[in-house]
């Protein structure tokens, strides 16, 4: 089994979050969606501050990710989805364009954005890393923003020390 990152401990800090999640297989996204809200729940003293968008497929989701980090609203993204390898290349398309559309959101707004996509080969893929286990990308893309906004955090004030 692979390491993952130790737990952040629960934290009256609340963080302003956007959360993008994709409609397109649904049944997998709500599971990432569910898995990242527990973890908030398990770690914030409320999710009011915390606000999910919906958008159609995967391929939008930059886009959305992009805007939300354009408002300055919020400390973290998660962009949460899921694509089903199928018979033709839009799989390939699909998953590498989310991928470096999600990647240059981060950088272009200096707003962690966690990657939650799922680029499986099977439905059974996808529903093992998005139940209620400790699998679920959604909670890890949920522990990777919190962990981010913290690096980043640490980070910011040792330059503002030294300024």
């Amino acid at each position: 089994m692979k390491s993952r990152p130790e737990e952040i401990k629960r934290s009256s800090q609340v963080h302003s979050i956007a959360i993008v999640v994709a409609r397109w297989n649904s049944e997998i996204t709500e599971g990432l969606l569910n898995g990242a809200l527990r973890y908030f729940e398990e770690i914030f003293s409320n999710l009011d501050s915390i606000n999910i968008f919906r958008v159609p497929g995967a391929f939008e989701i930059p886009i959305a990710c992009k805007t939300a980090a354009e408002t300055g609203k919020y400390e973290a993204i998660l962009g949460l989805g899921c694509v089903i390898k199928g018979d033709t290349p839009h799989f390939d398309y699909v998953c590498a364009e989310t991928t470096r559309g999600i990647g240059a959101v981060s950088l272009e707004s200096n707003v962690p954005t966690s990657f939650g996509l799922l680029t499986v080969d099977n439905v059974d893929q996808a529903l093992e890393r998005s139940t209620d286990n400790s699998q679920n990308k959604g909670r890890e893309a949920a522990q990777t923003a919190i962990e981010m906004i913290s690096v980043l955090g640490e980070i910011r004030a040792i330059n503002n020390e030294e300024s």
